[in-house]
Order: C-alpha cells, then sequence, then structure tokens
C-alpha cells in the first residue's frame, strides 16, 4: 500500500467517474495520471468507474487500462501496482443510464467505508457534456461533487453564456473546474514565483522597462483524428482562448493579495476586463498546404491552422506594450515559450560597430516544456582590445536542480487540485464569457486564411505583424545541455 502523501493530496476518499473513459484523452493522460496518484498514495483511497460508449463491462474496462498504462504509462508499472489499481476499477456503459451509474457510485462510496468525495471527469467532446451533466444530476450525484469539464468552452460569447446557464442548472459555479492542461504545467506556475518572489524583477515588471512580450506555441502536429472537432473550432478558438489568454493572464496579472485561489482568480479575470478588444486587422490567420485534402476537411475550408495576433491590455501596468501571440499546427518546430523583450537603453557612449543593439534587446525567456528551462540574454564586452560587443546568456534547467522527478505532469496536477477543490489553475465562467467578448470582432470579422508551408514557421504577413519586432523563434542559439559539460 502506498503511502499517503500527507498535505496535498484531498483531505476525503474520491469516487472518479470518469466520462469517454476509452477514448485517446483518458488513454493517454487520464488513466496513467490516475495510476500514479493512487500509487504514489496522494489519494486517501479511490475508485474509479469508467463510463463510456464503449459495451464493456469491468473487466474489460480493466484491459483498456492496462493497455493504457503499458503505452502510455512515463513510470514503471509493478505487477503489485497493477494489481492494486485492478482492484479500484468499474465500469458502466452509458447505454445503462442514470439510475445503473448511481448504483455504482453507491457501491463505490460503500466500499470506502467513510465519508467521500465524487469527482466528474467529462473527457467528452463539448457537444455531448450537457447530456452528460444532465445524466448525473438525474443520478443524483450532485451533491458533494466537483466536475472537470474539458474545452472548449462554447466557441463564442453567446455559446458560453448558454454553456454556462444550462451548466448552473445542475452544478454550482464552485464545483466546476474548467481544465486548462497548459497551467497545470511546472512552469507556467513557476512564472508567479519569478514574478512575485524576486526583487530583481518584481519593480520592473510594467511598461516602464518591458517593450513587448510573445507567447508562442508552435506545434508540428497535425490534426490526427481530430478533423470533425477542429473543422468546427479553429486555431484560436482552440489554442488562443483556452490557453495563451490563460498564460497571458498569469505573465500580466497583479500581486494577488495571496496565492489562493480567490485572489488569483480575481487578478486573472482583471486582465480580461483590461484586454482590448482583439482587432481582425492585427491578426494574421494561416492554412497549411493541403489541409482541405485531410480526411474529414470541407475541400473548400476556411479554418485556420495558424494564428498570429498583436493584443493589448489597457490598464496602468501595461498600457502601450504590444502582446504577440502565436500558435499553428504543422509548423517548424514544437515549442511553448514566453520571451520578455525588455527596453533599449541609450547607446551613444559606444562607438560605432561595438556590436550593441545588433542582436535586439535583451530577453527574459521561460520555456513551458515539463522540463521547464528559463534564459536571460544580455549584452557582454568580447575579450581582447577594443569594446566588441556580443549576445550572452544566463540559462537555468529545472533538471539542474536535481529534483526533475517531483514534477507532477501537468493533469496529474491539476486532478489532485479538484480533488482538494483548489480552483487557483482553472478558469471561471466570468473570464471565459469576457474573452469571448474580447474575440467578437475577430470571429465577427475574420481576415483572410492564407496558406504556409508545412514545416514553415507561417504566412509571411506575421513579419510585418511584429514589425519593427522580430518573432524569437527559431533561436539564434540552442539551449545548452547540461549533460555535455563541452557546451
Amino acid at each position: 500500500m502506498a503511502k499517503i502523501q500527507q498535505g496535498v493530496g484531498p483531505q476525503y476518499p474520491q469516487v472518479v467517474v470518469l466520462v469517454g473513459a476509452t477514448g485517446d484523452l483518458a488513454r493517454r493522460k487520464l488513466l496513467p495520471g490516475l495510476f500514479h496518484l493512487v500509487n504514489a498514495g496522494f489519494i486517501p483511497g479511490c475508485r474509479i468507474i469508467g463510463v463510456s460508449l464503449d459495451d464493456l463491462d469491468a473487466d474489460g474496462f480493466r484491459d483498456v487500462a492496462r493497455s493504457a498504462l503499458d503505452e502510455f504509462a512515463a513510470r514503471k508499472v509493478s505487477p503489485a501496482a497493477w494489481e492494486a489499481f485492478a482492484a479500484i476499477l468499474d465500469y458502466v456503459p452509458l447505454a445503462a443510464g442514470a439510475p445503473a451509474l448511481r448504483e455504482a457510485v453507491q457501491r463505490a462510496e460503500a466500499s470506502l467505508g467513510r465519508e467521500t468525495r465524487r469527482l466528474h471527469y467529462l473527457s467528452v467532446p463539448p457537444s455531448a457534456a450537457l447530456p452528460v451533466v444532465r445524466m448525473l444530476g438525474e443520478a443524483g450525484l450532485v451533491e458533494n461533487a466537483r466536475i472537470v469539464m474539458e474545452k472548449p468552452f462554447g466557441t463564442d460569447l453567446q455559446s458560453a453564456v448558454s454553456l454556462n446557464a444550462h451548466l448552473h442548472e445542475v452544478f454550482a459555479e464552485e464545483q466546476i473546474f474548467r481544465i486548462d492542461h497548459f497551467l497545470g504545467k511546472e512552469p507556467a506556475q513557476n512564472i508567479l514565483a519569478f514574478r512575485f518572489a524576486n526583487g530583481l524583477f518584481e519593480p520592473i515588471w510594467n511598461r516602464n522597462f518591458i517593450d513587448h512580450v510573445q507567447i508562442d506555441v508552435p506545434e508540428t502536429l497535425g490534426l490526427g483524428k481530430r478533423a470533425g472537432f477542429y473543422e468546427q473550432t479553429g486555431a484560436y478558438r482552440d489554442m488562443v482562448v483556452t490557453h495563451l489568454f490563460q498564460i497571458l493572464a498569469f505573465m500580466a496579472m497583479e500581486p494577488p493579495t495571496s496565492l489562493e485561489p480567490v485572489p488569483i482568480s480575481e487578478e486573472k479575470n482583471k486582465v480580461f476586463r483590461s484586454m482590448l478588444p482583439i482587432a481582425p486587422h492585427d491578426v494574421v490567420r494561416g492554412q497549411y498546404s493541403g489541409y482541405r485534402k485531410e480526411e474529414g476537411v470541407d475541400p473548400e475550408s476556411d479554418t485556420e491552422t495558424f494564428i498570429a495576433l498583436k493584443c493589448h491590455i489597457d490598464n496602468w501596468r501595461w498600457a502601450g506594450v504590444p502582446f504577440y501571440l502565436r500558435t499553428g499546427k504543422r509548423m517548424a518546430q514544437g515549442q511553448r515559450i514566453i520571451s520578455i523583450a525588455f527596453r533599449e537603453p541609450p547607446k551613444s557612449m559606444f562607438p560605432p560597430n561595438s556590436g550593441v543593439g545588433s542582436q535586439g534587446p535583451d530577453h527574459l525567456t521561460f520555456d513551458l516544456a515539463d522540463a521547464s528551462k528559463m534564459s536571460l540574454s544580455f549584452y557582454g564586452k568580447r575579450p581582447g582590445p577594443g569594446m566588441r560587443l556580443d549576445k550572452l546568456s544566463l540559462q537555468f534547467a529545472m533538471r539542474d536542480t536535481g529534483l526533475i522527478g517531483e514534477v507532477l505532469e501537468a493533469y496529474e496536477r491539476l486532478i489532485l487540485d479538484a480533488m482538494r477543490g483548489d480552483r487557483t489553475l482553472f478558469t471561471t465562467a466570468e473570464g471565459i464569457e469576457r474573452l469571448w467578448q474580447v474575440s467578437t470582432p475577430l470571429l465577427e470579422q475574420p481576415p483572410p486564411v492564407r496558406l504556409y508551408e508545412q514545416g514553415s514557421w507561417g504566412p509571411k504577413p506575421v513579419h510585418q505583424l511584429i514589425a519593427p519586432h522580430a518573432w524569437r523563434l527559431p533561436f539564434e542559439r540552442v539551449w545548452r545541455d547540461p549533460d555535455n559539460t563541452g557546451s
């Protein structure tokens, strides 16, 4: 039996109703994540009830879970750990309806033998979410429950308001956890620590010292089997509203009164309230060559697979500082960075051809990959006679600490937070509705889609969008490899 991790897990045993339990997300992330949380002792007692359209029994679901762990688990699965995990799995086919689900939950709660809490995780498409919510209501499973919702949270302001209204007919807002796995990543949370715990950076985190900010999340991946979903959403709805704007809020928010869920959510919502509407002329939409030939895609599709935009936060801290966001499919590299460009000082004292200013401003860059890294670039004198300057950098990688093994995968962290009722890293109804509100001008009058080659950095107008600045990706230098002492 795993030792219970005191203070970091939920107080009560958990009954997890995993809807969409045989789907891709459940197999890749949720079942391996739940296995680790249970095996590592983060949860003081747990039962998992799989629910999906597949006509399976409990043993069939155990086969699905075992296959998922064999293929996707990041940690070794011992026979004893698997036996213990298999014993807590149960399954109810969706066709069996609310009565069968209620009976399975009651059976699971009785087996735990003391006061429990329920976590309903809806790993289903948006069109299926509300029917599942109603079924949970019919089954009487709302009390002592929290519900985790996957993106997108609507596709425009009207649909978001309608979705939230229907959700609130069954669950109270404080029971609803809208998940964004980007915010569950250790590097995203490290932004808060870096900003507010360091006297070196906190005083300069404003328009007086920062020239512009880039949030850049290119992907090499294509659609996979998501053509039907993607045709209804596109890059802006899929990535910007639900991920990049949330990262922007962490980057731009005012200091919260405490690192508690309510103060942090309020400061994030203040950022969203301060955002100016997204102007179509500040947006570049793209579509990779060959997209319209993908299975399930309209041959005349206008759906964007790439989006880059400039947005503004009209408040005292950020007035006049542009935020540039970019993301797309089938691009040259897969990266997740925030790059902060500092204002440049006067160069009048340096002789001509010294090299100062020739490689752009100083940057503070966060790499949001799971093994997080940070880099601070600056000018320094080249050794030797004369005053020649080169761009240098200080770099830090999480693996330098020797604690990389302590990092929880994003979904693991967020599932644990939802069980604890910690809403710090989840989005609110107010925040989502405000983001759709500022998106309305773009959604009503989107600029034309421009083609770009697969394996490129997007359509050429992205360079005019950011001019006179330049995109940080591709990097002019690679991250140093701590395992290569010669670098």
